[in-house]
């Protein structure tokens, strides 16, 4: 029978990838080993998977299950990929496997219809097609995106049915889809069902209390924590910056670098951010000497962090340089920039980078509700009425254009 016409392209011109054909392949190596396959590690966009999947059919390859789950598999989470030629070649799988099977799941779990995964799933089963351990817990992402109560309560269900409850993974997953849905009561039945805990777990109930609002828990549970790293001292820090605690989220980090403990990138996101909110230019400058020893200055987040927290702290010329040094500015990049000017009392600066950033990027609410008071003190009307023109046109958020009007 042919390869249906809609999943032929094109075939690959480069010399490397010469056909080879499934009899051949039985004297040399396992399909693993197809140099067909090897070229989806360097496949970046999506004609050139469909580029290789054509060479399927010169080598045979397009009848092998695994061959063509590692397709799918690139379809389906890849930032390259493309779940509806995904759920095409799934289709022509007669029995799919496990591991196709969570793929799929997997990659709507991280799409914008998570909640696709569930009927994934119920699909799964009426196959026939045992889930395991790796099934769940991308059902409870999906879940606790959407903030789907009852559907996690029934996935929780089916967890219990197949005995998967002690899994670790599904453990700290359903930690997670409690906390998300602010039930920090069967978060912690969760917690204390499993008789050895994880760090990972440890932290999930952390981070779900303090996300919570519950701060004075979150630190109960954290001294308690038998074994801290560093995901456990950024729960804790970024919980404290959230809620406002600013000097002590600063305290904590002081305490973590003291006992020995590495920062990381989001480590250093969270202490900007409360150094900003609170003026500790100090300790913003020791991370900004941390940031270049470490080599992470070209980092967007970081550099967008240390100009909010110099703008913030007065120090609005450094945080114009950083701004200006940046190879690549994106929208927070801009918006950040013009916050910290208006910040300052610079309006004019503000309004200049505003008029800039449309050559770049296109302005969002937070740009708005930025520039405003800015038109409002330099008596901008004109260019005050034509962004609340562009907000009634273009901006669909009403509690947005209320505020827009004030």
């Amino acid at each position: 029978m042919g390869a249906p016409s809609c999943l032929l392209s094109p075939p690959l011109s480069s010399p490397q990838q010469l056909p080879l054909s499934i009899s051949k392949l039985r004297h040399t190596n396992s399909i693993k080993d197809h140099p067909t396959l090897f070229l989806l590690q360097s496949c970046t966009s999506m004609k050139q998977l469909k580029q290789i999947h054509a060479q399927f059919f010169k080598t045979g390859l397009h009848n092998d299950q695994f061959a063509l789950s590692k397709i799918i598999e690139f379809c389906s989470i890849s930032p390259f990929g493309d779940l509806d030629f995904a759920h095409l070649l799934f289709g022509t799988i007669s029995e799919p496997n496990q591991f196709i099977w969570n793929t799929l799941i997997r990659g709507h779990s991280l799409s914008s219809t998570p909640m696709d995964s569930l009927s994934l799933y119920i699909a799964m089963l009426l196959s026939l097609t045992p889930p395991n351990n790796y099934t769940f817990p991308f059902l409870l992402k999906s879940c606790a995106c959407e903030l789907a109560v009852e559907e996690g309560r029934q996935i929780h269900g089916q967890i219990i049915k197949f005995d998967l409850e002690l899994d670790p993974f599904i453990h700290t997953s359903l930690i997670n889809l409690y906390a998300k849905f602010g039930d920090l009561g069967c978060a912690c039945s969760v917690f204390y069902s499993s008789p050895r805990s994880d760090p990972v777990s440890w932290t999930a109930l952390i981070d779900g209390f303090s996300s919570n609002g519950h701060l004075n828990e979150a630190r109960k549970l954290f001294d308690q924590c038998p074994v801290k790293d560093v995901v456990s001292w950024n729960a804790i820090i970024s919980g404290y910056t959230q809620s406002g605690a600013h000097d002590e989220a600063l305290n904590l980090f002081e305490k973590m670098v003291g006992d020995g403990f590495r920062p990381n990138v989001s480590t250093m996101a969270s202490v900007l951010s409360a150094c900003a909110s609170s003026g500790s230019i100090e300790i913003g400058r020791w991370v900004h000497s941390w940031i270049q020893e470490n080599r992470l200055g070209s980092n967007p987040n970081l550099v967008n962090s240390l100009i909010d927290m110099y703008s913030k702290c007065g120090s609005i010329k450094i945080a114009h340089h950083l701004f200006d040094e940046m190879p690549e500015r994106d929208r927070v990049s801009w918006n950040v920039m013009i916050g910290g000017c208006a910040h300052a009392g610079f309006y004019k600066e503000a309004l200049s980078l505003f008029r800039r950033m449309q050559l770049f990027e296109e302005p969002n609410e937070v740009t708005f509700l930025t520039i405003l008071p800015v038109c409002a003190q330099l008596g901008a009307l004109d260019l005050g009425k034509w962004i609340h023109a562009y907000i009634d046109k273009d901006m669909k958020n009403p509690i947005f254009a209320k505020n827009a009007e004030g």
